[in-house]
């Protein structure tokens, strides 16, 4: 298979574009070294690197901090001590996200009890927010640091902010379940071999979220922070298969806006956090591992639609009992999807 792919006439640029903030450095790449990498392989480096200038800010203009604000729902990515990545959700009433200023986001809700964003929010450490809203299909990436936690929530500075395109979400409403409380589930800890329960919600699954961070993300160097991105499908476009002493997961990655931030960070640091939902029970799988990029070859070939293929293994994995604290309608499935599938 062929790795040179064209770059498509609109990139998922935000609507507005605001000038640089004084001292902000026209020259510099929003990319590292594992972004430009995967970039270059897929030849489109250059076009890139002029448009990242542009819609890679380093404040979040005032549509994205409106959609912070209403939504009912967080999903954040966030370091373990140990490297570990991992994908958490936070919900709580609309509102409960404010945006005090142009690089502020509070949260007003704290992680569920036993989730690992719990041990990972600390003063300094490196963050990142997906602002998504399934029934419309709008998100907003806002990457950066910790700057203060507390019991009732905690607050980021946004270092990195930038739209992503509708594409590829399967729009949903929510209904938020009143005083309902999030909470760890200690039933068979998942390891490398997924529980029954777990291969399952994966198996089933049409959409996830995915946590990665560069090879310096403690550093504090923006680039090389966490990030933390959307991925959806038909329902079974992740497979679950048995290999050797572990389970390992398969799903497709489609054509997007050719960023590549979460596979350039695996190519830089192979650490990854996903996280699965139950739209209906409203639990939630939160699993880390390792994870790596299969270019081409037969499983890119028989499925559909698929640039490229991703297989990850699990290493721990946590369940969250009501573990979004939300319901949702029936899915409406994102129309780039049905020419996809194995």
């Amino acid at each position: 298979m062929s790795t040179t792919v064209s770059t498509p006439a609109t990139l998922c640029e935000p609507s507005s574009r605001a000038p640089l903030l004084a001292g902000e450095a026209a020259e510099s790449s929003p990319f590292h070294a594992g972004e430009a990498a995967v970039q270059t392989r897929v030849g489109v480096r250059e076009r890139l690197q002029q448009i990242g200038r542009r819609v890679i800010r380093s404040y979040m203009p005032d549509e994205h901090r409106e959609l912070f604000e209403k939504l009912p729902m967080l999903v954040v990515g966030s370091l373990a001590a140990d490297g570990r990545p991992w994908a958490s959700v936070v919900v709580a009433e609309p509102g409960f996200i404010e945006s005090p200023g142009a690089r502020t986001l509070r949260v007003r809700s704290a992680p569920a009890p036993g989730d690992p964003l719990c041990a990972n929010l600390a003063p300094g450490a490196p963050i990142a927010l997906l602002g998504i809203d399934l029934a419309t299909r709008r998100r907003n990436r806002a990457n950066g640091c910790v700057t203060a936690v507390d019991k009732g929530g905690f607050e980021v500075r946004v270092e990195q902010s930038f739209g992503n395109c509708p594409q590829y979400i399967n729009a949903r409403k929510p209904t938020l379940v009143p005083g309902e409380r999030s909470v760890a589930l200690e039933r068979a800890a998942e390891g490398s071999v997924l529980s029954r329960s777990a291969a399952e919600l994966v198996a089933g699954a049409d959409t996830f979220f995915i946590a990665t961070a560069g090879a310096s993300a403690r550093s504090g160097v923006v680039r090389d922070g966490c990030d933390v991105s959307h991925r959806g499908g038909n329902p079974g476009f992740v497979r679950v298969a048995a290999e050797q002493d572990a389970s390992a997961l398969y799903w497709p990655d489609f054509r997007g806006n050719f960023m590549f931030n979460t596979l350039g960070n695996l190519d830089v640091n192979p650490r990854a956090g996903l996280l699965f939902m139950d739209f209906d029970s409203g639990e939630a799988l939160q699993l880390t591992g390792t994870a790596e990029v299969i270019w081409d070859g037969e499983l890119v070939v028989a499925f559909a639609g698929a640039e490229r293929m991703l297989r990850f293994v699990p290493e721990a994995g946590v369940w969250l009992n009501g573990g979004v604290a939300l319901r949702w309608s029936a899915r409406e499935p994102a129309r780039q999807l049905v020419a996809t599938g194995p």
